[in-house]
Order: structure tokens, then C-alpha cells, then sequence
């Protein structure tokens, strides 16, 4: 409802209760007022009696409440719309078990979540409906809550879910009827047994056996408690889905309603709680598993269960089944090679066209099915993961919007970055910790251009190209690659470069399509097409491209990751970042004690990440860097996905000529001397004394050539052209 809507309704009533006022209340005609509302009452009797016999002949009779409607299943495809990845609706589970084989902890949980007052209406839970209105009235939406559990039945056996007023009265109709018509120990009996509980699992005991392996007779109250959180919503619950801790958590609320209705004791709740259920492996195996979850989620979130489920759908999803079977294979394979040899035991695979934005494959962990070590989480869609050095490229991309170049030159020396820290980095003068990072090999460089320390993946060179870019412009800069989890508004501090947020695997590669698509976003899709039963169009992908970076910019970033050349000290030369006889651009990223590790790689044609570690967050090896347990990986899957397309070029960026000190590769000064970059940038930073501090030292301990004193002075250095002035956000 718009707010012009509720204007004007509000001014009707306004209307009406003036009107009402004026003709009876101030001139005190109280005959003609209790006449007048006698007159609407007895109006309103009879349009409700109308209304009611109008459906009493229009609703089904209660008998067929034991048959149940079978409705077209919606199927999910992959992009050629002739291979079935998932019959969302499938074959029915059910079994039906006699009252005296539902244990009471079933009975109880279900009633102490769905509806408590069972036994005390007549079919009608006037309470819950009395919340469900002051929902309606209060968000101006159609609220789905209140239903007793005889209307669930009604709606879930006869009537449907349509979220329709007369489909509601129909339902409350129906709901008094079957009550006049069954004891209440029969209307739960039938409810339990043709509830659905997800995965095509109906009633208890089909329930019991899909999701625990045992009959339901033997279900603890755990595991009841656990049966009873599903039917709200079974496929966002479900045990095989991604929202496992949400399900954990409906559990424990369920256990506590138990608990405050005296249906258990404090003792059986805590012995409950503690007793976490363990959940038996699917049996419906199907391929692509995180991608086709992930796909029906969508589906009922936008169209909600009863369409997804019973409306027959056909969805056209944009996964290369070619690609994902490779996918699968490789993180299987990989996945075991790093349990054993890094301790990793868990991967995921992303891969899209940067072109169109489109998901060609998903693997979100190693095994779907591996309920025990939590295989159907899905890491690719999880925004909790640090990203590590796989980062950087997003600040280079944004210092080279500020103009400086590949060509810069950073010295790689331990610095200090809190400027209320000693250069030293021992001593604090004013807030916050002293942040001093170091590399991953713990040593030092020295002088090296921006082309050298991103493709060294250089940590201390990375902080200072972020602080000079500036924090926030860098985070709005990766926040419109893609990066949806990464927040503008919020602050944040220099660790950010070096992996120090959570970010998504997925986002992270929809990130990196913009430097491989020549600065041009695409949002990341995964659906091509959506009919109804009746063939009439509900949703197909259109292109929304938008241009985020210059294609200069997104050509140097292109041009240094792939530099075999500039990346040869770090890496060596055969390394997992080359494909033979193409040339690819790609990045790693390890994060601290090697808790992550990433690689995001791409062609003009093809991004593809990876992410390798343990999802307890425990460290891999001290050898599971990103290019050793992430590399091997995408390097076989990237030669096998392009194997049989053309090789294709990245453009080349036009050349950046600049004369000005350190930023034309050359690290001295006209008269020889030597000077941290802020020397000629900006000598009132408060940067400015540790960075010069640090490459003063290096000059005395190399015996290079002794500089001019670097006190700040009010003007940059006078002999060069002063670069332009970056204003540098506050550290934290």
C-alpha cells in the first residue's frame, strides 16, 4: 500500500466521522443515531450470512480430506533447457502411521509452535487471527499467520495456499465444517500425516525416516522438536539447504515454547538442547546441488512454495552442465588432496562469463550429500570469508583512478601505520594498536613499482596504494564491481587490503569480471528463463551492463596479473597461475594462520574462483597458501573449460609516460636523493614521518646516497612537480 493510498484513506474516514458527527452527534438526534447503527449492524448480519451460505455451497465437501491433489511439478533445467537438473516437486513420501505411533514429544512440539489453543477452539484460532489483522494493519501486507491447525490442514488438502480472501473464507468455512465433522485427536492425527516437511517428505513418519533414518515412534525430543521447526517453511528449513544454523535456531525456540507451556521439564530441555540431531545423508542425489538449492530458494522467495512447488514452472537456469561436471570432479578430487595434504577440508568453485554475467557453474562445498561434515553449506554465497591479498587489486584499481600508475614506485619496508605509533612501530602516543603487517615470505623489498608489488603480491606497498587511494573511495569502488557485502557507509581500516572483511566467493568473482570484461559490469545471474504451465513468460534475463571502471584502468589491472614476468620472484615461473598458450590473469589471496585460501583467475571470457579451507575456520598447513591449495584446482579446471574455445587477447593499456619523481619507475630525486612518496605528494601528512622514517633507514643501512634533511615543511619538495594531492581518510 502507497502512502498516497493510506492518505487518502485516512482522509475518507476523516470524511465519514464528520459527517457522522454534524447529522447525529452534535445535534444530539440519539434516536436517529442508535436507529442508524442498529440499521448497519443488522446490515452487516446479513451481508456476513449472504456471504457465508454464498460459500458454504461453493467450498468442497470436507470428505476428500483424505485425498490429496497431486499438481505439475516445477522442473529446473540447465541453459539448453533439455537437461533436468531437479523435479522441485518429485515423487511423494508418505506413510501413514496410526495416533497411538506419533510420539507425544511430536505432538507436543507441534502444537507448542503451531497452535497451542488446539484443543480449546472450534476449528478457528480467533487469537492468532486477531495478531494476523493487527499484522495486516499495521505493515499494509496480507499476512499468512493466525491459521489454527485444522486450517492448515484445510488449506494444505483442500483449498491451496492462493493468498486470496475468498480462498480464507473458504478455508475458515471448511475449518468449522471438519471440526463438526472429526474429534480433534482425528484432525491432528490426519495434519501429522500430511503436513509437508520438505524433500518431498509428507506426515511424520515419512519425515522421520527422510531426515533421521528411524521410524517416527523413536524420534527423541530433539529430533521431534527438530521435525516440528520444518513445516513453516520446509524448504528455507531444511536440513539439506543452507540455512542449517536458522533451522538450529527455530529448533531451540520450539524447545523453549515446550518448556514455557510446561509440556517438558527445565531438566529435558537442556538435555534437548544440548542433543544436537544428527541428520542421515540424502537419498535424492541430483546434480549441481548448491546451484539447484541456491535456484529454488530464489524461486520461492520471489513466487513463493505453493507456485514453486505445485505450478508447474519450467526454469531455465544459466548453468553450463559441460562445466559444472568438471567442477564437481575437480573439487573432489583437490578436496581430498588438500584434506591430506594441506588439512583443508573443504572447497568451492565459482565460474561465470564476465560477458554477460551469467553462472556457468557453482560448487559450494565438496560433497552436497555429506551431511555429517555440513556439505550442502554453501561457502560460494557466504559473505563471512576473508579474502586475503585477492583484495589488492581493487585499491590498485582505485589508486589508478587517482592517477597514479603501474609505474609508481612504494618502498616494501616495514613500516608503521599508526601515526600515533613510533616509527618503530614500539611506542604508542596517542589511539588504537600499532599496525606494522609484513609479507607473506617475512621479507623485504625495498623499492618496487605498483606492477612489481601487485604481481609479488607485496603486503606493505598494497597498505600504502590503499591509504593513498583512500579507504572509502576503495570500498565504493568494490562495492560497485560487485562486491555487495563490502558497505560505503561503514568505516573501516587498512587491514581492509589485505583480506581483513568478509566477502563472498561469488562477489569476489563477479568483481573480478569488470577488470576482465574492460571495466563493464554485469550483475551475476543465474536464470534465462521462467515459464508458467501455460507458457506465459514470468521472468528472462535481459543484459544490465554497466560501466564501473575506465577501460584504462581495468586494462592495467588485466596487463599486471597477467605478467608472468613481474610475478616469476615470488611465484617462479611454472607456476599454477599460467595456462599454456593463453594468456590468463589471475590473483591469490592467503589470509592469517592460512584460514583461507583464494584464487580468482580469469580470461576475457571466463572468471573462475576458488576458495579452499576449513569451515570450523581452523588453519590449514603452513603450505596451504592460496596459490598451492587453491592453484592446482583452477589451473586443470580453466585449461578443461577453455579447451575447446578460441584463445583469446586482453587489450592492452595505452602507455602512462609521467616524469614526476616516483612515479616514472625511478625512486630518486632530480639531485639524487631519496624520499618516501609523501615526500613529493603531500610533507603534512600524518603519514608521513613513519613512511620517510622508514626509507631513511633503509638508505643508511644500504649506504645509498645520503638525502637532504625531511623535516615537513608547508611545501611539497620543490624540486619536482608535486603530484596531486590525495586526502588520506583517518587510520583505524
Amino acid at each position: 500500500m502507497t502512502l498516497k493510498k493510506v492518505q487518502d484513506f485516512l482522509a475518507s474516514l476523516y470524511r465519514l466521522a464528520r459527517s457522522f458527527y454534524v447529522r447525529y452527534i452534535k445535534p444530539r438526534n440519539w434516536k436517529r443515531f442508535f436507529w442508524t447503527l442498529g440499521g448497519i449492524a443488522a446490515g452487516c448480519v446479513v451481508i456476513a450470512v449472504v456471504v457465508v451460505t454464498y460459500f458454504i455451497f461453493q467450498v468442497p465437501d470436507p470428505s476428500i480430506l483424505s485425498v490429496r491433489h497431486i499438481n505439475e511439478s516445477t522442473k529446473i533445467y540447465d541453459r539448453t533447457g533439455v537437461t533436468v537438473l531437479y523435479d522441485v516437486h518429485g515423487e511423494e513420501k508418505r506413510t501413514i502411521v496410526s495416533w497411538e505411533q506419533i510420539p507425544d514429544s511430536v505432538k507436543n512440539a507441534t502444537l507448542a509452535t503451531e497452535d497451542w489453543g488446539f484443543y480449546d477452539h472450534s476449528g478457528i484460532n480467533l487469537r492468532g487471527i486477531a495478531r494476523a489483522i493487527w499484522h495486516d494493519v499495521s505493515s499494509f501486507e496480507v499476512a499468512q499467520g493466525g491459521s489454527s491447525i485444522t486450517q492448515q490442514l484445510v488449506k494444505k488438502a483442500i483449498v491451496g495456499d492462493d493468498r486470496t480472501i475468498t480462498r480464507k473464507i473458504k478455508e475458515m468455512i471448511l475449518a468449522i465444517q471438519i471440526e463438526r465433522a472429526y474429534s480433534k485427536d482425528q484432525i491432528f492425527w490426519m495434519y501429522l500425516n500430511q503436513i509437508p516437511y520438505g524433500s518431498n517428505a509428507y506426515g511424520i513418519e515419512a519425515a522421520s525416516q527422510t531426515f533421521f533414518g528411524k521410524p517416527a515412534i523413536e524420534l527423541t525430543l530433539s529430533e521431534a522438536a527438530t521435525l516440528a521447526a520444518l513445516p513453516k517453511a520446509p524448504s528455507y528449513y531444511s536440513p539439506y539447504g543452507n540455512h542449517v544454523d536458522q533451522l538450529t535456531n527455530r529448533q531451540q525456540y520450539v524447545l523453549r515454547r515446550m518448556k514455557e507451556l510446561g509440556m517438558i521439564t527445565e531438566a529435558e530441555y537442556d538435555t534437548a538442547i544440548q542433543d544436537a540431531p544428527k541428520f542421515k545423508e540424502a537419498e535424492d542425489r541430483f546434480p549441481a546441488a548448491h546451484f539447484v538449492i541456491m535456484v529454488k530458494e530464489y524461486l520461492i522467495s520471489k513466487y513463493g512454495e505453493e507456485l514453486v512447488e505445485n505450478g508447474g514452472l519450467k526454469v531455465i537456469t544459466t548453468l553450463d552442465k559441460e562445466k559444472q561436471d568438471i567442477a564437481q570432479e575437480l573439487v573432489t578430487k583437490y578436496g581430498d588432496i588438500n584434506e591430506k595434504k594441506y588439512k583443508a577440508d573443504n572447497m568451492s568453485l565459482v565460474s561465470i562469463d564476465p560477458k554477460t554475467g551469467q553462472l556457468l557453474a557453482l560448487v559450494g562445498s565438496r560433497d552436497y550429500f555429506k551431511i555429517e561434515r555440513k556439505g550442502n553449506y554453501n561457502v560460494a554465497l557466504s559473505n563471512i570469508r576473508q579474502p586475503g591479498s585477492s583484495f589488492k587489486p581493487f585499491a590498485y584499481a582505485t589508486a589508478f583512478l587517482k592517477g597514479y600508475s603501474d609505474s609508481t614506485v612504494l618502498f616494501d619496508l616495514k613500516t608503521e601505520f599508526n601515526p600515533t605509533c613510533d616509527p618503530s612501530g614500539g611506542q604508542s602516543y596517542g589511539t588504537g594498536p600499532c599496525y606494522h603487517p609484513r609479507n607473506y615470505s617475512g621479507t623485504f623489498s625495498g623499492p618496487v613499482t605498483i606492477r612489481q608489488a601487485l604481481a609479488r603480491s607485496l603486503n606493505i606497498p598494497a597498505v600504502k596504494a590503499f591509504y593513498l587511494a583512500g579507504i572509502t573511495d576503495t570500498i565504493e569502488t568494490a562495492h560497485s564491481m560487485g562486491l555487495a557485502s563490502l558497505d560505503p557507509q561503514t568505516t573501516y581500516g587498512l587491514s581492509v587490503v589485505l583480506g581483513g572483511t568478509g566477502v563472498s566467493l561469488i562477489d569476489m568473482v563477479s568483481g573480478y569480471g569488470v577488470f576482465a570484461n574492460d571495466g563493464v559490469r554485469n550483475p551475476t545471474t543465474f536464470i534465462l528463463k521462467i515459464t508458467t504451465a501455460d507458457g506465459s513468460i514470468l521472468e528472462e534475463y535481459q543484459p544490465e551492463d554497466e560501466r564501473v571502471l575506465p577501460s584504462q584502468v581495468a586494462r592495467m589491472i588485466s596487463d599486471i596479473l597477467s605478467d608472468n614476468n613481474a610475478r616469476a620472484p615470488a611465484f617462479g615461473f611454472n607456476n599454477s597461475l599460467v595456462l599454456p598458450g593463453r594468456p590468463a590473469a589471475a590473483k591469490t589471496g592467503t589470509t592469517q594462520n592460512n584460514r583461507d585460501g583464494w584464487l580468482i583467475g580469469y580470461t576475457p571470457s571466463l572468471v573462475t574462483g576458488i576458495w579452499t579451507g576449513n569451515n570450523d575456520d581452523s588453519p590449514m598447513t603452513a603450505a596451504g597458501a592460496g596459490a598451492s591449495a587453491a592453484g592446482p584446482v583452477w589451473n586443470e579446471y580453466m585449461r578443461r573449460a577453455l579447451q575447446k574455445t578460441p584463445v583469446e587477447y586482453f587489450r592492452k593499456p595505452n602507455p602512462v609516460i609521467d616524469d614526476r619523481p616516483m612515479m616514472n619507475g625511478d625512486y630518486h630525486g632530480p639531485d639524487g636523493e631519496i624520499h618516501s612518496i609523501l615526500y613529493y605528494i603531500n610533507q603534512n601528512d600524518r603519514m608521513f614521518r613513519n613512511w620517510e622514517s622508514a626509507v631513511q633507514q633503509w638508505v643508511t643501512e644500504t649506504g645509498q646516497q645520503p638525502t637532504p634533511s625531511a623535516e615537513p615543511t608547508s611545501e611539497p619538495g620543490a624540486s619536482s612537480t608535486p603530484v596531486p594531492f590525495v586526502t588520506a581518510p583517518p587510520i583505524l
